[in-house]
């Protein structure tokens, strides 16, 4: 399931995270990738723990945290700690996916990556090209969206990022691993919360919405792993 979280961050967040990447030293994107990924990505990245990458993230990571929709749509466990890229002059990132497990840090857990999530640090018109291209079942669908907004996808989908060929494109990334680890499970369960938000919304607590949202609930209990 992809979906687009607006509003994720504020005007104000967004100012204050791209006044502070202004003057951020960057390192080569490569970085955090294996062999295969290496081949394909050309862009540059916060060096991976620094503290101003755990500072800015922080502050990712609670806007999302916080985002009732990216709750119902992730159903994190656990967040990897956000990363920051940008693109600018030709640089790309090919064809790839992500990898199955991933670590925050020397010694800590192994996280396994679910979803992945892309919040937008610059507006469309900022940059020419730049767009992050995922394919599914269903074809290739591209994305760009204005800043302070967020795509979350599944991190088993092939994606790419094309050449920004004029401006810059600057964003944050991260991996979540999700309760249920199953995206069709997932997308079925989101379905039906919104629903019954929905339904909540117009007839309030009534006896077929308290019974859906124990039917929601029972599915939780059944697929998630804590």
């Amino acid at each position: 399931m992809m979906l687009h979280i607006p509003g994720v961050l504020t005007p104000e967040q967004v100012r204050q995270l791209r006044a502070r990447l202004a003057e951020a030293p960057w390192v080569d994107g490569r970085a955090s990738v294996g062999a295969q990924g290496a081949q394909v990505k050309r862009n540059r990245q916060l060096a991976e723990g620094s503290p101003l990458a755990v500072e800015l993230g922080s502050i990712i990571a609670r806007a999302l945290t916080a985002n009732p929709l990216f709750f119902a749509a992730a159903l994190p466990l656990r967040i990897l700690p956000p990363y920051f890229n940008g693109y600018a002059g030709g640089e790309t990132y090919g064809d790839h996916i992500d990898g199955a497990i991933r670590v925050a840090a020397p010694g800590a857990a192994p996280l396994r990556a679910d979803v992945s999530t892309t919040v937008f640090l610059t507006d469309p018109e900022e940059y020419e090209g730049g767009e992050l291209i995922v394919s599914d079942a269903y074809g290739s669908h591209e994305v760009k969206l204005p800043a302070g907004d967020a795509i979350v996808y599944p991190s088993t989908t092939v994606h790419r990022v094309a050449p920004v060929t004029s401006g810059e494109r600057l964003a944050s990334f991260l991996w979540t691993q999700s309760m249920v680890r199953d995206d069709w499970q997932r997308s079925m369960l989101f379905e039906l919360d919104q629903n019954i938000q929905r339904l909540r919304g117009a007839h309030g607590d009534s006896e077929a919405t308290v019974g859906l949202t124990g039917h929601y609930h029972n599915l939780l209990r059944m697929w998630a792993e804590t």
